[in-house]
């Protein structure tokens, strides 16, 4: 755990100036089998400390992979005359912050460490159950990730923490033969926020969850290519997500506008159907904790949902204090940076489509002739809110009931667009917590949402 002595450098912060002092560790363990060999193993810890100072309108900011209190103070001064050099070249005096609450936060979770042969042990593990139940299997794949981030954030005008974001994740990959000869492939992950004591003491959903992979695998090896065109479709919150944090969520944080984004334009303008509702929540989502719970941001401010499309209009975008600022709203604790020497950006955190009222097996029931989309596999879109994404895994529905698997196939479309054709939203969210982001610097997320209804192009053979 990180040693808080930055907490008293407060002393060596400049006179009207706003400066936060961050120091930060990463870390990265890595197991993976292929065929049951052992084909990685590794870990990488990174630490040190930065400094940002505002003023004048511009930013300061030096880094350091050192931590210590020498190195704290040297990163205050090295800000500090960064931004007066900076200063000079900027002609117009910016804005001054509002000053924000100085509570001090500390994250209920920190990170635990333990050797690195219990990952080994546990990926050796998995690997020998699927040997035994499912020995047809052309190939199999079984490895463990966990990325965790500590940071102590001391701020001159807003508040200090103390927060830790460990996430862990198994991710297993199955292979067989197609009927036409050609390989496919399907994979699943489990995990989320926390530590592998926390999710993997007990395999029992793991083995679950191979279980109704070989049989999705089983199906897609005897699938059929989807009919290409605009189609009835159900989105598995899977992909509902990943269109909620790829087409929507990008469009919406306040850099992105400020440089063009649809979203710019269309400020409390009808954007989806008036089943849509998208808020980018902080720590707390529908009662629980969110996936990836973030209690204050790498400026300091302390973190708050974010309401972005509310019954189909939008509401509002991410902000960081600059943008907030500029935008005469308050923020709400978007803007994160990944590493040490990172300056922190306007980032989503749990971004999620709120549930609705209907249930799955309705939607499925009200469709003559479409698909139930499953899972997406990489995927693009800009600032149009154009969006393209490869559907792994789905299903035909044909009158009312699902019917053949679909091999591979993209789905495309505008965000906007397409969410204006939702009709029917399922009364459960499901939350996939494996997400990074990668605007700039790569960045933890979290993104979910329930089954939706609506027309999307999809592509065929």
């Amino acid at each position: 755990m990180l040693e808080d002595f930055l907490t008293k450098q407060k002393s060596l912060f400049g006179t009207g100036m706003q400066t936060v002092l961050r120091g930060q560790e990463n870390r990265i363990r890595q197991v993976a089998l292929q065929n049951g060999n052992l084909i990685g193993n590794n870990r990488v810890d990174t630490n040190g400390i930065c400094a940002r100072v505002y003023a004048n309108g511009v930013y300061g900011f030096a880094s350091t992979a050192e931590y210590s209190e020498e190195a704290a103070a040297k990163m205050i001064a090295k800000a500090t005359e960064n931004a007066k050099v900076l200063a000079k070249y900027n002609k117009e005096n910016g804005t001054v912050y509002p000053p924000l609450s100085a509570n001090h936060i500390v994250s209920p979770r920190m990170i635990v460490d333990f050797e690195q042969k219990k990952l080994i042990d546990l990926c050796k593990e998995i690997d020998a159950y699927i040997v035994k139940k499912y020995p047809d299997l052309l190939s199999r794949t079984v490895s463990y990730r966990e990325d965790t981030m500590e940071k102590i954030i001391v701020t001159s005008d807003a508040a200090d923490g103390h927060v830790a974001y460990p996430r862990c994740r198994i991710f297993v990959e199955m292979g067989m033969k197609a009927a036409d000869g050609n390989t496919i492939e399907l994979y699943k992950l489990w995990g989320g926020f926390g530590h592998m004591e926390d999710h993997f003491a007990k395999l029992d959903e793991v083995y679950a969850g191979i279980d109704k992979l070989y049989v999705d695998l089983h199906a897609k090896a005897e699938g059929v290519y989807a009919e290409a065109g605009v189609k009835d479709v159900i989105l598995d919150p899977n992909v509902a997500g990943m269109i909620a944090h790829e087409a929507i969520g990008h469009t919406v944080e306040a850099d992105l506008v400020q440089g063009g984004s649809v979203a710019g334009p269309n400020l409390n303008k009808v954007v989806a159907s008036e089943k849509i509702s998208i808020v980018d929540f902080a720590h707390t989502a529908l009662g629980e904790q969110a996936s990836l719970p973030v209690y204050i941001d790498d400026e300091g401010v302390e973190a708050k949902d974010a309401v972005l499309i509310e019954n189909g209009v939008l509401k509002g975008y991410m902000h960081d204090r600059k943008s907030a600022a500029e935008f005469g709203v308050e923020p709400c604790g978007n803007a994160r940076g990944y590493g040490f020497s990172d300056e922190p950006l306007i980032r989503m955190r749990n971004t999620l489509v709120l549930p609705g009222q209907d249930k799955l097996e309705d939607m499925i029931a009200s469709i003559e002739d479409g698909y139930y989309l499953c899972n997406t596999g990489n995927g693009q879109a800009d600032l149009t809110g154009e969006f393209m994404f490869g559907i792994t895994m789905g299903y035909e529905i044909k009158h009312g009931k699902l019917g053949k698997a679909i091999l591979d196939t993209t789905v495309s479309g505008v965000a906007f667009d397409m969410l204006k054709t939702v009709d029917m939203v399922a009364d459960k969210a499901v939350w996939d917590p494996f997400g990074t982001c990668g605007k700039k610097q790569p960045m933890a997320v979290a993104m979910g949402g329930p089954a939706i209804k609506c027309k999307i192009t999809i592509g065929g053979r």
